[in-house]
């Protein structure tokens, strides 16, 4: 019985959402545990949106960078807080502070680590047990690896997630008529490499436009959310309600819609977690990592073609020999993806066009 369980997640917004079938099965197992979560400070809203999750802590990469006396002061200010806290930490990334951090604040480390036993001996070395981060597995499956070492494992994973009932309060503010039919259409990313180009996303908008169909267009308050916001063309049913919500009044929102139709981030994972048609335009992102997870049928995709339904979700790419590469864009530095130039929007309008026939 572990009475203090800590898990690490020090990725992104994405690796965080997708824990949650390792925290359902470990709640399920052990209800009377406190279990926490340590993170990257840039995480923070999505870890709050997680069930069973009691404290979330901390690791801002600001703190790079500070002078060293005062970035030495903060990572042990929380060392010391956390130091041998927890009967088990389990650590899903394979970077060595994550590493260390599980070693040290539990009694009991299960943690990620590399093939390569070149970089990962030592780490094998001083954890109680290890399993390895494999570029071919699907994160959900990643992140439930655990739950093997602790025989505890899960056959048929799905993502579980329910809007907070307060959230809802936050839609009454909102233009759209929530009681109308309506798709989510969020076109935006953390990274401008993940993005659809203006002229193709302006032209997939006025196709959707003649459905008649209400479209919320979605997003944060982040520069590029702010950018597209001002380029959204105006239209008869087009709803702009980018920066007009949290995440927590995102989820209330898309609890509402009938589809989800954008970009691959964390809000297309949250729509496929509430179980909404899906219609993703995926660039040089990796499917067997990070495609969208059905839960009617437990799985991921781990093929390349330019239309692929599986289940609920129907996923875009291009129809070129790079893809998916699995690189910040065509540079790997965070530039333009020409893939995404690729995927003409009449293809994705089809596609919505037949469902919402066949739903009417």
């Amino acid at each position: 019985m572990y009475k203090k369980i800590l898990i690490i997640i020090q990725r992104s917004n994405g690796d965080v959402f997708l824990s949650i079938p390792l925290i359902e099965r470990l709640h399920k197992e052990y209800p009377q545990s406190r279990i926490d979560m340590l993170i990257n400070h840039d995480t923070l809203a999505t870890a709050k949106t997680l069930p069973y999750i009691n404290d979330i802590h901390i690791y801002d990469y600001s703190w790079k960078r500070n002078p060293f006396p005062e970035k030495i002061k903060k990572e042990f200010s929380l060392i010391k807080k956390l130091l041998l806290s927890y009967d088990l930490t389990i650590n899903l990334t394979s970077s060595d502070r994550s590493v260390l951090y599980a070693r040290l604040f539990g009694n009991k480390a299960i943690s990620c680590v590399e093939p390569d036993l070149r970089k990962s001996w030592w780490k094998r070395v001083i954890l109680s047990k290890t399993f390895n981060h494999d570029i071919n597995r699907h994160i959900v499956k990643h992140n439930i690896k655990p739950l093997e070492i602790l025989k505890l494992g899960i056959e048929n994973p799905s993502l579980n997630i329910k809007p907070k009932i307060d959230a809802y309060k936050e839609l009454k503010k909102l233009s759209i008529d929530l009681e109308k039919p309506f798709v989510v259409f969020h076109p935006s990313a953390q990274y401008e490499y993940k993005i659809y180009p203006k002229v193709l996303r302006d032209s997939l908008l006025k196709m959707l436009d003649t459905l008649d169909i209400q479209i919320a267009v979605t997003g944060g308050k982040s520069s590029i959310d702010k950018k597209i916001s001002k380029e959204l063309p105006p239209l008869k049913n087009l709803h702009n309600l980018i920066g007009k919500t949290s995440l927590d009044g995102f989820i209330a929102l898309c609890a509402k819609a009938d589809a989800y139709i954008g970009m691959d981030t964390l809000n297309m994972h949250i729509a496929a977690a509430l179980d909404k048609r899906i219609f993703a335009i995926f660039g040089p992102t990796l499917p067997q990592i990070w495609s969208p997870w059905c839960n009617s049928i437990h799985r991921g995709t781990s093929i390349n073609t330019p239309i692929q339904t599986y289940g609920n979700i129907t996923l875009f790419q291009a129809d070129m020999p790079c893809v998916s590469c699995g690189k910040a864009g065509c540079d790997d530095r965070h530039g333009h993806s020409e893939c995404l130039d690729a995927i003409e929007p009449d293809r994705v309008f089809k596609e919505v066009k037949r469902w919402l026939e066949k739903s009417v």
